[in-house]
């Protein structure tokens, strides 16, 4: 029952980056506002916490009690894209989030907006997040079958 649980958590964290994600990149499409900004940091703190859930119990997920055990993982290579690119997600994702930050923190001290030019920047990168977030299902399938 617990790994059950465990891997429901996990799906839904995974759910949670892509809703977050995408919130996003929809947020970033024009131009932005105070009350914008502050519900980019808030959507963007949801998606570190739903990131390290994803973390944790992925990590649960790869031991003996809720998983296959970590020599069905270790030899997979399907497990070792999908990983790296999970952590090149969480590497690409500390732009935003300090831009984020900070378009805040200088729209509260009564500074200008980030230019359209930043917006776009930084919209790019979530669209990156995002086409990586899509690929890392069927790298799971692959490696859930044995298959590379």
């Amino acid at each position: 029952m617990t790994a059950a649980l465990i891997a429901g958590i996990h799906y839904l964290g995974v759910m949670l980056i892509a809703a977050t994600l995408l919130v996003e990149f929809l947020t970033l499409k024009g131009g932005l506002s105070r009350p914008l900004l502050d519900r980019l940091v808030r959507v963007d703190m949801i998606y570190g916490l739903a990131a390290l859930a994803v973390l944790i119990t992925g990590f649960l997920r790869i031991t003996v009690a809720y998983g296959k055990g970590p020599a069905f993982y270790m030899q997979s290579m399907a497990f070792h894209t999908k990983v790296g690119l999970f952590i090149l997600m969480g590497l690409i994702s500390i732009v935003p989030t300090i831009r984020f930050l900070r378009w805040r923190k200088a729209a509260a001290a009564g500074q200008p907006l980030p230019t359209a030019q930043a917006i776009n920047g930084t919209r790019k990168m979530v669209l990156v997040e995002l086409h990586i977030l899509f690929v890392l299902p069927f790298l799971a399938a692959i490696m859930a079958r044995g298959l590379m």
